[in-house]
Parts: structure tokens; C-alpha cells; sequence
């Protein structure tokens, strides 16, 4: 008998039904050693050495599975083929002394079908420890930065804090955006268009039957170009609309081409995270977890991963399924091949489905998918089959009109075939002109200048941030959900009604003190070029003790002297409120949730009280005397109370829009971005 281990039962029982009775498979159920829980587990004195453990969920299991080696010709290792999969793999070796008592073999597979795992036994190897020391320099370099940053921030500020070398950054990210948004500073601006319409030509050949109307931008005076911000007040406008009184509108100048659109490489994970999060309204955390599910089922190729690749069998299989189900015109006329930006694993795949043919449309593949992993499939396949497809083709025109010496400018576009469009839509807008031709005249029907301001960046979203993250070259296709999870938990930043996130108080004060004091933890590009130095030894080509240590040492002494440095108390505002309890002064606070109020004489006197935020302008509906004020209970949970507070104890989990229920009375609460409902469970009012 022949024991294949992998690292979940549903990849395993998927994996079976393609052998035959000589092998067994069992699973790990994920990793079966780290790092401990409750100590630092590396011994920095001896070249980082990791004191590995099994942790209490896993002993169980690593005992089953040592109760089937004696029965085992030799053990087939089908972990994950990256890194964290290359791990598992490792520590079963020791776990279970293979190559000591039992041979081994290590296989890797990028879809779970007969054909991949029938041609993974046909070429097994070894344990790669180029990817194994890979991943025990990340896990001890960020089992470092947290158990060695947390005390710190625990110490200085509060309870309850973490730091950790990605999430950091990414609070980074949230934080000095929210601050460019609240420093930045609109500027007006105008601009002009004139709506014109066509009339008979000069020869009366031709006329406008349908005498649509059309819009053309001012874009020139004097012949040179007017910038985006080049009018700006309503005094410069208003004297450009009247230098163009009794102006003659020509057409001067043409422009037809045609446009071809190209279609989107197939999935990574980190754009299949930000497609699923645009369309499908999926959280990254969420797309991964269903990825998986589809993957270890055996319906599409491995979710971790940030190749392009795509296997010659999936490229054939695509061609041959367009050309059957949508005509040769569809199919590019060649094989599409993408080549991903940076260092990426080319050896892996992009993702996709595992049989092209397999539409989401099938009956039998329905079956057996809930609503949200059909919903991804549906994403995942289409994606790949328009990878494959031909262009989508667009008429565009550009008219330039001048008026006294202004230009005008009028663009359209036409899709005249669809292409890849035809099952993988994207936004693209359609704007047909009328049949122009140079010297025609037009008819001015009116003359529009719109005021207009210039807008900060938007806050990031979990698209926005993934792809920033990517981009800057932070984390890897395995971290970002994680990421995105644990900044939340941690309450450094929350996400707004519109999904977008902002950073908490607690947030910004914690990014502060690792910008000025850790501020090589929180650089983007110390912490891209350490992401590249994982890269190179994951490639052989740098050592992980070596890269620890050009780590640790300077951030070990950093440490040291700002421990001596900073002070909690240098935290502490002092207020002119008094204690109720002991008539002490009381002192503003910082907590895991943010400010409080807390009595100067602690641990003494222990009284504290939340920090209230400024009024909603919303009277108090219960004692008629108090206002409205966001507030946040115990475990940092937003929440909207009356400020007389202890006398009054009026609280609501929604926040109210200042409107009384036009049935009962009560407050009406915002229960989402499009529906507003009364505060009255009883009354059931919403609009």
C-alpha cells in the first residue's frame, strides 16, 4: 500500500476517486508543527533556530497518521506547491522520521484531476528546501516583529495591541490616505460644452433625419490646449461664453479609425480577489476560502498564486470549446499566452477551470456548487475562456469644431463585434455621432458651462488596497486576505457605509508611533525589498540566517533605546473634569478602542468613562435633554447614545438620520446604504 498525505480531507477524498485500491490517502488537516503559542519559540543566539511544536488540535491527528506507516511501502507527500505547502510537507518528514524508518516521495500538482495526479506519481522528487527555508524565515521574521513590537506597544500605550511587518504597512496606507483626504484642499474649475446639432449640408445631399443632438467639449483657444484646471472661476467662464456669442460652428477636422480592445490575462489571486470583490461583492477572506473549496474539489487549478501560465492542454481545450460554441471568429487565432510582470512562479498556473468545457451553465456542475462557489466558478471560467478569445473591435470618431478661435471637440464609439466582450463584459460606453464631414455648419442649440471641483483620492477598498499591496511588491498571493482580516480584528481600521476603509483612533495613534519610532517597519520599500530577499531564498540564491540577522540586529538596538525613550505617561492629556468616584482630576486615556476618560489616582481609583464624540444634532428622544453621540462599547463596537448618560441610557445600534417614523413616531435609523427602517422593532417602517 502506498499512503498519500495532503493537507485537507475533501482534497483527499477528491484525490482518491482517481486511484486505484493500492493507495491510501489521509490528510494533515493543514500545517501539524509551529512555532509555540505562548513564548518566542527561536533562538536568536543560535543562527534563529525554531523551536517547533505540535500544537494540541494537531496531536491527534499526527497519531492516526503515524498508525498507517507500518502498513506503508513508502509515503507520497501531496501538500500545496508553494511554500506553506512545501513546509507541511517538511515538518511531516520529521514528524513521521521518513527517510529514516520510511521512505518518501514529494509530488506536486496544480489541479486536481487524473491527468495531473497520474503524471505528479510518474515524476516525483524530494523535499525542496529552498522553499521550506523560504517560509520558516518569514514565519520567524514576522514571529519577531510581533512578539517583540506587541509588548512594546502594550507597554507604552495599552493592552491588547499588535504589530505585525505587513499589517503595519498596510495601516500605513489607510492612514495617510485618510489624512491626504482630510488635508486636501478642492480647487474650482469649469467646463464649457456646446450641444450642436447637424443640418442640410451646402449640396443638400444629406441630412440629419433623426436631429439628435450631440455634446462637444471646449478643449483649445488660440490653438493650444486648455488644461483641466485652466478655467477657473465663474467670472473666466462666463467671458469665454460671451466671446462666443454669434459664433460660427465648423466642423474642421475628422477622425475615423478603428480600436481594438485586447481581452484580461486569466486570474492571480490577487486579481481574482479584486474581481471578486468588484463584482461579486466577496470579501478577499471569502473569495479565498470559496477558491478552495473549488480547487480541492477538483473544478478549478490552485488558488495561491501569482503566475500567468496556462497549461498547453487548457489553451487547446479552450480554442476548441470557442469554436464550437461561438464560431472560428471568436477564437483569437492563436494561442493566447500572458507573461506576469516581476519574479513569479512560472512553474505554477494561472487560475482557472480544470475542464474548459465545463461551463457554469451545466446542469451537473450546479449540482454540486451552493450559490456562492457558482457565482466564483462562473467568474473564474469566464475570465479564462475571454482570456482566449478574439479582440472586441470599436468604430471611433473624434470631431474638432471651431468656433471664432476656439475648439471644440466631440467623441464616439461604435462596438462593431464584441469578441471577448460577448462572455466577459466590461464597462465601456457607446456614443454615436451623427454623419459629419469637414466645412458643415453646425446649429448651436445651447451653450453649458457646469462648475466643478477637484476630488482627493478615494479611501481604499479591498480591491484598491490589494492591488496597491501587489503593486508596491508587499506580501505574497497567500497574505492578502489574512492581512486584510487581521487589521480589522485588531480594530486599526473599519470599513464605512460605503465599504471603504478608514483607520480607527487606535489606528492612527499606533501608526504614528511606528513612523516615527520603527520606521523601517512601516517603509514600504524596506519591506518590498524584504519581501524579494524571500524570493531569493526561495530560489537558492540567498540564506535565511543571513537575512534574519541583517533583519534583527538593527532592529533589536532600535528597540532597546526607544524603550528607555518613550513613555506611556507622554500619552496621558490631562482635563478639568473631576473624578466622581474619588474627586480626582481625570485623565484621557488610551485604550484598545481608542481615547477615554480615567482617573489620574489608577489603580487606586478605577473609574473610566467613554470619550464622547461631538453631537449628531439629534435630541435625545427618551429624556428630551440630551443629544445623540457615537460612542463604542467595551469591545469597541460602534453604537449611537444619549449624552446625559448615566441618567439617560437611550442607545441604538444604527445610526439614526435625525427623521421621526411617520407611523409610530420614533427615530429612523440608516440599516444600509439604500434603506432606512424605524428604531421601533414593533412598528416595521422602512423606506
Amino acid at each position: 500500500m502506498n499512503l498519500i498525505i495532503v493537507e485537507s480531507p475533501m482534497k483527499g477524498r477528491t484525490i482518491e476517486k482517481f486511484l486505484g485500491p493500492n493507495y491510501l490517502v489521509r490528510s494533515s488537516y493543514g500545517h501539524i508543527r509551529d512555532l509555540p503559542a505562548k513564548e518566542l519559540g527561536v533562538d536568536i543566539e543560535k543562527d534563529f533556530k525554531p523551536k517547533y511544536v505540535i500544537p494540541f488540535k494537531a496531536r491527534k491527528r499526527v497519531s492516526e497518521l503515524k498508525k498507517y506507516l507500518p502498513r506503508a511501502e513508502i509515503v507520497i507527500l501531496g501538500t500545496d506547491s508553494d511554500r506553506e505547502g512545501e513546509s507541511i510537507a517538511w515538518h511531516l518528514t520529521k514528524i513521521l522520521n521518513l527517510n529514516g524508518e520510511k521512505p518518501y516521495q514529494r509530488i506536486v500538482f496544480h489541479e486536481i484531476t487524473k491527468r495531473a495526479i497520474e503524471e505528479a506519481l510518474e515524476n516525483p522528487r524530494k523535499i525542496d528546501m529552498n522553499l521550506v527555508n523560504a517560509q520558516q524565515a518569514r514565519r520567524i521574521l514576522d514571529r519577531l516583529v510581533g512578539y517583540k513590537l506587541s509588548p512594546f506597544l502594550w507597554k507604552k500605550v495599552t493592552k491588547g495591541l499588535s504589530a505585525g511587518r505587513v499589517q503595519s504597512v498596510a495601516v500605513r496606507l489607510i492612514a495617510e490616505r485618510e489624512r491626504e483626504i482630510e488635508n486636501f484642499v478642492p480647487q474650482e474649475y469649469w467646463e464649457i460644452a456646446a450641444e450642436l446639432q447637424s443640418q442640410i449640408n451646402t449640396d443638400k445631399k444629406r441630412i440629419n433625419t433623426d436631429n439628435k443632438s450631440f455634446l462637444a467639449k471646449l478643449v483649445k483657444k488660440d490653438g493650444k490646449a486648455i488644461p483641466k484646471l485652466g478655467i477657473k472661476t465663474k467670472e473666466e467662464a462666463d467671458k469665454i461664453v460671451k466671446d462666443l456669442k454669434g459664433a460660427e460652428y465648423k466642423v474642421i477636422n475628422i477622425e475615423r479609425k478603428e480600436v481594438k480592445r485586447n481581452p484580461l490575462p486569466p486570474f492571480t489571486t490577487s486579481t481574482l480577489q479584486q474581481e471578486a470583490y468588484s463584482r461579486l461583492r466577496f470579501s478577499a477572506k471569502k473569495t479565498m476560502m470559496v477558491a478552495q473549496n473549488l480547487y480541492e474539489r477538483g473544478f478549478t487549478t490552485y488558488h495561491r498564486t501569482d503566475s500567468l501560465n496556462l497549461a498547453e492542454q487548457a489553451l487547446f481545450g479552450a480554442k476548441k470549446f470557442i469554436e464550437e460554441n461561438y464560431g472560428k471568429e471568436y477564437w483569437a487565432g492563436f494561442l493566447r499566452r500572458y507573461k506576469a510582470k516581476g519574479k513569479v512562479q512560472e512553474a505554477h498556473e494561472a487560475i482557472r477551470p480544470t475542464y474548459p468545457d465545463k461551463t457554469p451553465e451545466d446542469l451537473k456542475l450546479k449540482a454540486k456548487l451552493d450559490d456562492n462557489q457558482s457565482r466564483l466558478y462562473k467568474l473564474i471560467w469566464r475570465r479564462f475562456i475571454a482570456c482566449q478569445m478574439s479582440q472586441a473591435i470599436f468604430d471611433s470618431s473624434q470631431v474638432d469644431i471651431s468656433a471664432k478661435n476656439y475648439t471644440f471637440r466631440a467623441t464616439g464609439q461604435i462596438l462593431r463585434f464584441d469578441g471577448f466582450l460577448k462572455i466577459y463584459p466590461t464597462k465601456y460606453e457607446e456614443t454615436e455621432l451623427p454623419l459629419l464631414e469637414e466645412g458643415e455648419i453646425l446649429k448651436l442649440v445651447k451653450l453649458l458651462s457646469s462648475q466643478h471641483f477637484t476630488q482627493p483620492l478615494p479611501r481604499y477598498s479591498e480591491a484598491t488596497l490589494i492591488k496597491t499591496l501587489e503593486k508596491e511588491g508587499i506580501g505574497r498571493p497567500s497574505t492578502y486576505a489574512p492581512i486584510l482580516d487581521t487589521i480589522q480584528k485588531r480594530n486599526y481600521v473599519q470599513k464605512n457605509e460605503q465599504r471603504k476603509f478608514q483607520p480607527t483612533e487606535i489606528g492612527i495613534l499606533v501608526n504614528d508611533l511606528l513612523v516615527e519610532h520603527f520606521p523601517k517597519i512601516v517603509d514600504i520599500k524596506f519591506t518590498a525589498h524584504m519581501e524579494e530577499d524571500l524570493d531569493e531564498i526561495a530560489q537558492g540564491k540567498e540564506n535565511w540566517i543571513k537575512t534574519l540577522e541583517g533583519f534583527y540586529q538593527p532592529f533589536e538596538k532600535n528597540l532597546k533605546e526607544k524603550y528607555q525613550k518613550l513613555s506611556k505617561e507622554d500619552l496621558i492629556e490631562k482635563t478639568e473634569k473631576i473624578c466622581p468616584k474619588c474627586s480626582s482630576p481625570l485623565v484621557i486615556r488610551w485604550g484598545r478602542y481608542g481615547k477615554f476618560y480615567a482617573c489620574s489616582n489608577f489603580p487606586k481609583c478605577k473609574y473610566t468613562e467613554p470619550l464622547a464624540k461631538p453631537s449628531l444634532n439629534i435630541k435625545c428622544p427618551k429624556c428630551k435633554k440630551g443629544e445623540i453621540v457615537e460612542k463604542r462599547s467595551k469591545r469597541g463596537k460602534l453604537f449611537y447614545g444619549c449624552n446625559q448618560w448615566p441618567d439617560c441610557d437611550f442607545a441604538l445600534w444604527d445610526k439614526p438620520t435625525g427623521e421621526t417614523c411617520s407611523k409610530c413616531g420614533s427615530l429612523l435609523v440608516e440599516k444600509s446604504k439604500n434603506q432606512i427602517k424605524c428604531s421601533n422593532k414593533d412598528c416595521g417602517f422602512k423606506k
